[in-house]
Order: C-alpha cells, then structure tokens, then sequence
C-alpha cells in the first residue's frame, strides 16, 4: 500500500471514530442509572439496565410521537419524491423558457431560513383548521423537501443520454411513458437515495413540529425538548438518550434494508456529477 493510500484510509478511519463515538456514547448512556451517568471519571463497565426505556415507554406519549413521526417523515419524503422527481425532469428534458434561472431560484429557496415560513404556515393552518395534524406538518415538510428532490434529480436526469428516451419514442411512447417506462426504472438507486435523504431531514426536523402542533401530531424531536425541560433538578440525561437511541434506529434498520440501492445511487451521482 501506497503511502498516499495509508493517509487516506488513516483519516477515513479517523473521521469515522469521530462521527460514530458520540453515537456509542448515546447508546451507552441510554442502559446507565442516573448515578452512574455522572460518575467521574466515565466509566465503560456498569450494571446495563433498561429503566430509561421503559419507563418512559409506559409513562409517555413517545411510542404515539414516535408513529406520528414515521407517518409525517415517509408520507413527506414520498410526495416529495413524486412532485420533485416529475418537475425535476421536466427542467432537465423539456424546453421551457427560464429553466435556468428557474432551476437558481429552486436552489436560492434552500436558503430561505425556516422560520421565516414557520409563521406563515402557522396562520394558514390555523385559517383552515389544520394546526396539530398530519397533513399541515407533511405540507410544510415538503416546503423544503421538493426543492431539494427537484435540484439533486434535475442533475441526474441531465447526465443520462437523450437517446434513451428518443429511442422509446421512436417506438411508439410518449413523453409520458418514455419517462415511467424508461427514466424512471434507470434512475429507481438514485430515487431510493433521494428518499432517505428527505426521510432522515423530516425525520429530525424540530421548527415546524414545534410551531404547528401540540399533542395530536407532535413528532419525536419535541418530546426530546418536553424531556429535557420536565424536571426541576436538570435534564434527565438517561430517558434523553434512550429517547435519541429509539430515534435513531428506525433511519438506521431503514438505510439497512436499501443500503444497497443507496450505495448505487450514491456512486451513480460521483460518476455522473
């Protein structure tokens, strides 16, 4: 091995330590008592328990806030995928007068601070009853969500040759099939990708959870800010790291089943970048 390729492998190793130890830690805090959370120095050998689990599992609402997570962070991340990717195309394929300028202010809209949505969103739901539901949070989630899936798609569908689809059409397709029958099955890695991005980013989204529900629709990352706020002597760090675990592994079992898809789409956007 290269002394060039020793550095590199030295450094991803590096930055993966540096990436998953705060994870390793949280997973270990979560099976912690109180007392041995604070115990100094750290200690890495204790008595595992599984309190913080089931405490909060029977005396909380996270199990409904961890539901109304999934629902609201997939039913996004799908109708994300399905708005995105069509208008995504249409700026990569069809002759339409501004494409450019249109695809700029699509990617300028990434920069908008949320905040100055959450109040907008707000006064709407509220004018049509919509506050504390599904449907207001999956609506503001896809606010950021389709231009993110318009932009990274619009880049995939340029990379891949015009004569795929003129070939279908010469067959007998139209615009619209030449895209479901061909584009679509092509760019399925790039899509699954695409999707888990946008499931994780509406997964631990907190602004719109906080400002547009109460109870009914609350997502997990308030209950995290309900834990930390719930007791008089301090945050109770042991129920807010099993609450973080229980919140990371759906994302993580999920990128599991699709890694890889995820793995192809990822190395099929270096390529064609």
């Amino acid at each position: 091995m290269r002394s060039g390729d020793r550095v590199r492998v030295v450094a991803s190793i590096v930055a993966a330590l540096l990436f998953l130890f705060p994870v390793f830690w949280m997973v270990l805090t979560s099976f912690k008592l109180q007392k041995d959370i604070f115990t100094s120095p750290p200690t890495f050998i204790f008595t595992p328990t599984l309190e913080n689990y089931v405490s909060y599992l029977q005396r909380s609402t996270i199990p409904h806030q961890m539901l109304n997570t999934v629902v609201v962070a997939f039913a996004s991340g799908i109708i994300s995928i399905v708005a995105g990717t069509m208008a995504g195309y249409a700026l990569a394929r069809l002759r339409i007068r501004g494409a450019g300028f249109l695809g700029v202010l699509i990617l300028m809209s990434r920069g908008v601070p949320p905040i100055a949505l959450a109040v907008p969103m707000f006064l709407v739901g509220r004018a049509f009853g919509l506050i504390d539901s599904h449907i207001i949070l999956i609506l503001a989630y896809c606010t950021f969500l389709i231009p993110y899936v318009m932009w990274l798609m619009r880049g995939f569908f340029k990379a891949l040759p015009k004569e795929l689809e003129e070939s279908a059409m010469l067959d007998g397709c139209n615009r619209f099939g030449a895209f479901f029958k061909i584009i679509v099955p092509i760019s399925v890695p790039g899509l699954l990708s695409t999707l888990i991005f946008c499931v994780i980013l509406a997964w631990e989204e907190l602004l719109f959870a906080i400002v547009l529900t109460n109870r009914v629709a609350s997502t997990v990352p308030v209950a995290i800010v309900n834990i930390a706020g719930d007791t008089v002597n301090g945050a109770n760090w042991g129920a807010l790291t099993a609450v973080g675990t229980m919140t990371v592994i759906p994302v993580v079992v999920f990128a599991l089943l699709v890694q890889k898809w995820l793995i192809q789409g990822l190395a099929d956007g270096a390529t064609k970048g």
